[in-house]
């Protein structure tokens, strides 16, 4: 059995499988692998390209997968979708398979790294603690949504509500009393698992030498250097600074023809919380530029003086973006612009 390719199409607990050879003729076509029986049926193939969605537990089997020898490339799967021949209506686990297999031999695909399992666990980190920032926004709007109901309207500033309402807590009557009180004790939970976890984060750079080096720009902080390390290692998959950038979706959207160039809003692509953390930190680079001399400060508020503060904003985000690449790289021979 002559197998080059094969897709692996990923789910809970049935598999399906679709392998071709060099001249696109099908070897392999498992409809329903079960999920004890498919590390056992990878292992049994010939060395080959196995190509995965990047999805749920997709870095897990990738992993295994490689353990025996085999070239293992993630996809998104809105790459994979074109491929799909039967077509909307006639979606399958099999349909799918052929597809993965199809995609995995583009020559051009773009390929999503492999984690480890060590980025994986201080990704969670990142995960959980954004949890518990959600969860907190949740129950303070929550409060503020009940009080209202009484005619206690408060502001959205967190801090505020916190205050205010616990003054207006003796004023609230019967069960609302108690049911205000339950859920500032829940917000005050909520604060302190989320200052455990910000410990987590400032220990995690200590022994990451790149997260180190990460933080020596401006408006980058132990989280936003921490989660790019976890997100994309070393960066080697990209080839320029440009495109980690694009792929943050920190560039502007494309809309050009007939050799005019049109540029439009910022994509937004890629992951939005690494996005947010690097706008974030833009925000405070502009906010502290006007009392600065360094180059980066000066370029800053000129842009913000002529094209506006969230333009700056998004502009700083992108350099930022590009020099976390140059810093990840280059490693200790990435020098600061003066």
């Amino acid at each position: 059995m002559s197998i080059l390719y094969v897709g692996v199409d990923l789910a809970k607990n049935v598999f399906a499988l679709h392998g071709v050879s060099a001249t696109g003729a099908v070897q392999l076509r498992q409809p329903k692998v079960e999920r004890a029986k498919l590390h056992e049926l990878v292992a049994a193939l010939p060395v080959c390209t196995i190509g995965i969605e990047a999805c749920s537990g997709a870095h897990h089997w990738a992993r295994l997968f490689a353990q025996h020898g085999h070239t293992v490339k993630l996809m998104a799967p809105k790459l994979v979708a074109p491929y799909r021949m039967s077509g909307k209506r006639g979606k399958n686990d099999a349909a799918d398979a052929a597809a993965i297999c199809e995609a995995v031999q583009r020559p051009n695909m773009r390929i999503v790294p492999v984690k480890t399992e060590e980025q994986q666990s201080r990704l969670m980190v990142h995960r959980a603690r954004q949890g518990f920032v959600g969860a907190r926004t949740a129950t303070i709007n929550r409060i503020r949504g009940l009080m209202s109901e009484f005619g206690i309207v408060l502001p959205q500033k967190a801090e505020v509500v916190r205050r205010e309402a616990r003054d207006h807590l003796e004023d609230l009557p019967g069960y609302a009393n108690t049911v205000i009180g339950d859920l500032l004790s829940e917000v005050h939970h909520l604060d302190e698992r989320i200052k455990q976890y910000d410990a987590h984060i400032k220990a995690m750079t200590k022994d990451c030498t790149a997260a180190q080096q990460l933080m020596q720009l401006m408006g980058v902080g132990p989280t936003t250097a921490t989660a790019i390390v976890a997100m994309v290692g070393n960066g080697a998959e990209f080839s320029s600074g440009r495109q980690f950038a694009a792929w943050i979706g920190l560039v502007p959207g494309q809309y050009s023809s007939g050799g005019k160039a049109r540029l439009g809003r910022i994509t937004k692509a890629g992951d939005a919380y690494l996005r947010s953390l690097l706008v974030l930190g833009a925000r405070a680079v502009l906010n502290a530029a006007a009392a600065k001399t360094d180059s980066l400060s000066r370029w800053a508020v000129k842009l913000a003086e002529r094209r506006g503060y969230w333009k700056a904003v998004v502009a700083i985000a992108a350099k930022n973006a590009r020099m976390s690449w140059a810093v990840l790289t280059k490693g200790e021979s990435f020098k600061l612009p003066a």
